[in-house]
């Protein structure tokens, strides 16, 4: 039993480091396309683990916690960067009880983070924007600042894309190979 436990919150602890250290390559690498209007936070792709493990629950939660307080370090968004650490982490995490919850079919299992993404992060991702003084869609010159219901509709598209990409081209190939050698064996 208590190596059971033990097992548990060293493979959380692993996942939290291994998300978070992914999540801030990504902010050096992708800067704005990690954080901004538009996001491939290829970290994401670590969300696959909790189809194998319930231990990346709290560890992808964590996880995402220490890398968005980083963040809220490297880009100087202050307290509005708060939101980011508590709603970004929340949308982590149910995300990752969805893959763990339908872990048997895994096309439905990514889904999770998509959904969680694509609904949460639009809702104050434009509020951390505007407060910083910008709401422009990547490469266009096109201005959302003041218009909470298209910044927000935006959002949802563009997260939702970025997170469908990341899953599905990053996470389903991660999730086979984590299949094939057996990471997860007990």
């Amino acid at each position: 039993m208590k190596n059971e436990r033990t097992t548990y919150v060293a493979r959380a602890g692993v996942i939290a480091a291994v998300y978070a250290a992914a999540t801030l390559v990504a902010l050096l690498l992708l800067q704005g396309l990690a954080w901004g209007p538009v996001q491939f936070r290829i970290s994401e792709a670590v969300c696959v683990v909790a189809l194998f493990t319930p231990a990346a629950i709290p560890g992808l939660t964590v996880g995402c916690v220490v890398a968005n307080l980083m963040s809220l370090a490297i880009n100087g968004t202050g307290a509005l960067g708060l939101l980011d650490v508590v709603f970004g982490s929340a949308a982590t995490c149910i995300g990752a009880l969805w893959c763990w919850k339908f872990r048997d079919n895994t096309k439905i299992a990514l889904l999770g983070p998509v959904i969680a993404n694509a609904l949460i992060v639009p809702a104050y991702l434009p509020l951390i924007l505007q407060g910083l003084g910008y709401y422009t869609i990547p490469f266009t010159s096109i201005a959302l600042d003041g218009m909470y219901l298209p910044m927000y509709l935006f959002g949802v598209v563009a997260t939702g894309l970025g997170e469908a990409v990341v899953m599905y081209a990053l996470g389903l190939p991660l999730a086979s190979a984590m299949r094939r050698f057996e990471l997860f064996k007990d």
